[in-house]
């Protein structure tokens, strides 16, 4: 008898190492929540069992995820957004990342008062255990949603005023920075640029990247013209750039989009590029590899984007107090310049 131990008094994560799970995962299974698989929920027994853990109030009083869905709240109002090249991939990444930790995605586009509505309500109702939220404008209301929630929120890329505690976003200024670097190694004085909205902080960034190479290079930004990250707007802020600055000989615009817009527009003026007009984008999605001629653009990580977005919304949900994450980017070189 004197070889018996008592049940030792261990923590929900040794539990989750021990079962090879998450430790939201091991949470909803110790409390007997739904939207966990069978293998799952028998490997967290199992450990339950050979620890010999025992579970106290105090233990399922830190257990935080009991719904099993998370939420991704996209601050637009046109459903066609979730077909743009840019969200399938991070929704590819989200969902991924979903997968790991049991949890499955429910998609809102809240831009609209009766969007944000829902969205509160969904808050408030505890039907979901965390929300990512992305395409976010300054002074957009969703952010004084999040801020009143107690649910776990973690923003795609950072909203305009003070950084939230949680978020993944790019390197923009940095990407900005080489774009507009690149065209001036080539000989591009000048340079103009396509901006993305200038209410979003991705739109800003962008825009203060270009600023900065061209000030490092002793010369003056010219003034911008500004999209809406669609081909369209693109293409027309590329013919008011032409109107206005007939004597521009490079374009740095804020995404592929945009970029694409602006060479379909510079072909109708007779302009050749980048004989005549060099031209840069930022994304390197599909339409940059694609155009006429391809585009040489500013590569980031969107697919993994999404996936740190859902990893670190997880690691939220679980209890733990993720860092902020800066996801690189990079140069790709193709045609257009």
């Amino acid at each position: 008898m004197g070889n018996v131990l008592p049940p030792r008094r261990l923590t929900l994560d040794q539990v989750a190492e021990r079962a090879g799970v998450s430790r939201s995962v091991a949470s909803r299974v110790l409390n007997n929540a739904p939207h966990v698989s069978r293998a799952k929920r028998d490997a967290v027994e199992r450990a339950v069992r050979d620890l010999g853990f025992v579970a106290n109030s105090k233990a399922r009083a830190l257990a935080t995820s009991q719904s099993g869905v998370a939420a991704l709240v996209i601050s637009r109002q046109d459903p066609s957004i979730l077909a743009d090249p840019f969200y399938a991939q991070v929704i590819v990444g989200i969902s991924a990342a979903l997968e790991e930790g049991d949890l499955h995605l429910l998609l809102c586009l809240a831009e609209s008062e009766r969007g944000r509505a829902r969205v509160e309500k969904l808050l408030r109702s505890g039907a979901v255990d965390g929300v990512m939220m992305m395409a976010l404008h300054e002074d957009d209301p969703l952010i004084k949603v999040a801020d009143k929630t107690s649910t776990p929120v973690v923003f795609g890329g950072r909203p305009g005023g003070t950084p939230p505690q949680w978020y993944v976003d790019i390197d923009n200024v940095a990407g900005a920075r080489a774009a507009t670097e690149h065209l001036l190694s080539r000989g591009r004085r000048g340079i103009v640029t396509i901006t993305g909205p200038l209410d979003t902080e991705v739109g800003q960034a962008r825009y203060r990247g270009y600023r900065e190479a061209l000030l490092l290079a002793g010369l003056q930004a010219r003034t911008p013209e500004t999209g809406d990250f669609t081909e369209a707007s693109g293409a027309a802020a590329m013919r008011r750039l032409l109107a206005n600055q007939p004597d521009l000989d490079a374009v740095f615009a804020a995404n592929d989009n945009m970029a694409a817009g602006a060479l379909r527009a510079l072909r109708d003026a007779g302009r050749s590029v980048p004989e005549d007009v060099s031209v840069v984008g930022f994304d390197d999605l599909a339409v940059a590899e694609n155009a006429q001629p391809a585009l040489t653009t500013v590569h980031q990580p969107i697919r993994e984007l999404g996936t740190e977005m859902a990893r670190m919304l997880v690691a939220c949900i679980g209890g733990r107090n993720p860092s902020p994450i800066l996801l690189p980017s990079h140069l790709v070189v193709r045609s257009s310049t």
